[in-house]
């Protein structure tokens, strides 16, 4: 079975880092039929987001 306290983790760091940035991601989580698969690798579900949100988080990358 795999570890769902590593994908927990994973998902709070994203949203502490988007949240330094100002940016909140409403839908953001674990994607339950990835963690259901029994080869695949978890995956994160970044979900939808308002335009505002996706501008700021494309200015929020391109200032890397």
């Amino acid at each position: 079975m795999k570890d769902q306290s590593d994908v927990k983790s994973v998902i709070a760091e994203l949203q502490e880092a988007l949240a330094r940035v100002g940016i909140v991601l409403p839908s953001l989580g674990l994607d339950p039929v990835s963690y259901a698969h029994s080869a695949m690798r978890p995956l994160v579900e970044l979900g939808r987001c308002n335009m505002d949100t996706a501008r700021r988080l494309t200015e929020a990358l391109g200032e890397r």
